[in-house]
Parts: structure tokens; C-alpha cells; sequence
């Protein structure tokens, strides 16, 4: 069973990105980053690494999507509360984030989303399991 969850995503301006989610509040791991990559650390399981396109497109054959046109994976991550999943969203915007849905509310689950300046894009959800609907 995998314990460890490294996120590939291809990014046109390696510095640009870093200066975004490190606005966020995202520390880099600097044993596995350098000009091509940068390895952001999400928990102490998940790393994202950010890998300049030049760079991605060395581990794959099918050409690299231009995730501002098409979307092949929604990144989710949670919070620890509603008002994370605003301050987060919020924090984005202003990092220039673009806001591509309306915050869902579904009583036990509260979510809202972003795209990061590549156009990949990230829920951010608060879950309270003790609200989830009994059948």
C-alpha cells in the first residue's frame, strides 16, 4: 500500500508558482527542488511537485495539457473549517487565483475552488462527518 502521494503538475513559470502557493502558506522541501522543480509540501504525506513543462514532458509521451483549455484532474484538499476554506479561497484571489465555481453547502460539507495561475485546479472542502446524512 502507498504511504506517500507526490502530485506531478506541469507549470509554464516555475518562480511564479512558487510565489503563489507560498503565498498560501505552502513550504518547500529544498532536498527536491531545483530550476525544474519544486517540491511543495502539502502534509507529511503529500508533496506537489511543480515541474516546469520543459521538464514534465521528459516523464510522459502524450503531450502535456494546457490546463487553462482542459481540465484532467481536480486536486482536493481539506480544511479545518469553514472559515479556512473562505480565508483560503480568499488568499488565492489575491494571489491571482482565478474563481471558477460558487462555494457548495451541502450541511455536512462546505467547498469551494480555485484555479492556480497554471488554470489547475483546487477544492478546498470542510468536512463535518458527524453531519453526513444517515440513511
Amino acid at each position: 500500500m502507498a504511504t506517500q502521494v507526490f502530485i506531478n503538475l506541469p507549470v509554464k513559470d516555475l518562480n511564479r508558482s512558487k510565489a503563489f502557493f507560498a503565498g498560501l502558506g505552502y513550504q518547500f522541501n529544498p532536498q527536491f527542488s531545483d530550476e525544474n522543480a519544486a517540491a511543495m509540501v502539502i502534509s507529511d504525506n503529500i508533496t506537489a511537485m511543480l515541474l516546469v513543462e520543459s521538464y514534465f514532458q521528459t516523464f510522459t509521451q502524450k503531450p502535456v495539457s494546457d490546463a487553462t483549455k482542459t481540465t484532467e484532474v481536480l486536486i482536493a484538499l481539506d480544511a479545518a473549517s469553514r472559515e479556512e476554506v473562505q480565508e483560503t479561497i480568499a488568499k488565492a484571489k489575491e494571489l491571482g487565483a482565478t474563481i471558477y465555481s460558487e462555494p457548495q453547502d451541502h450541511g455536512w460539507m462546505y467547498q469551494h475552488a480555485f484555479a492556480d495561475p497554471d488554470g489547475h485546479q483546487w477544492e478546498i472542502a470542510y468536512m463535518d462527518i458527524s453531519q453526513f446524512p444517515q440513511e
